[in-house]
């Protein structure tokens, strides 16, 4: 779901056509429209997205299959992801815990490249929120879990986020917060003192540092 873009995208995805279910690319309304349609012209009984930045390991997709039809009552599940920094090769573990809600409403501890949602639950949610830009991952798992459940934690690593200068959690870090923030306070009630705290740190000292 190519929302048009003017680099080798275009090449790439011809490259690979004869592997895919069906393609396009041309503008619009952003990430999250481009996820909720690209997953509506599904008919599988599990869904995930992964940007072009990301990717499942050698077996990954079908450990978290396996997780999910083990724990039917679990409205996704979700296992460990390396994050790759392009420009120098290093990687380091993504911040993954079990599932508690009281975690959760510290941080986003699930990695959203090493997850796998029930087609059931992202229907009873409506799939993303479109009116976000940022953090609809961090807004969906809430969603599935005041809907549903909680979410199911496979303690392996199953995918890899790759990190460059472009990702738009490290060139719009103030609108990452902020719409995390908002997200906290709809489903936790109140925003935890440490994203006051950490706000700071994310935002302006890193983007100091580059």
């Amino acid at each position: 779901m190519d929302g048009g873009s003017t680099d080798n995208s275009l090449e790439v995805i011809r490259k690979w056509e004869h592997r895919l279910a069906g393609w396009r690319s041309h503008a619009d309304g952003g990430q999250a429209a481009a996820i909720n349609q690209g997953i509506a012209l599904g008919h599988a009984p599990y869904v995930c997205w992964l940007n072009s930045d990301d990717w499942f390991l050698p077996n990954g997709l079908a450990k978290l299959v396996s997780a999910l039809e083990t724990h039917s009552q679990s409205p996704a599940v979700y296992g460990r992801s390396w994050n790759v920094i392009q420009k120098s090769g290093k990687r380091s573990p993504v911040w993954v815990e079990p599932f508690n809600e009281r975690r959760l409403a510290l941080r986003c501890i699930i990695s959203q490249p090493a997850s796998l949602i029930r087609r059931s639950a992202w229907q009873v949610v409506g799939g993303v929120d479109e009116e976000l830009h940022m953090a609809m991952d961090y807004d969906l798992w809430w969603r599935l879990f005041k809907s549903v459940g909680p979410l199911h934690f496979v303690d392996d690593f199953v995918a890899v986020n790759r990190e460059h200068a472009d990702t738009k959690t490290k060139t719009q870090r103030r609108r990452h917060y902020q719409e995390a923030i908002k997200i906290v306070r709809k489903y936790y009630g109140r925003v935890p003192l440490k994203w006051w705290l950490a706000q700071p740190y994310a935002v302006w000292f890193k983007s100091i540092a580059g």
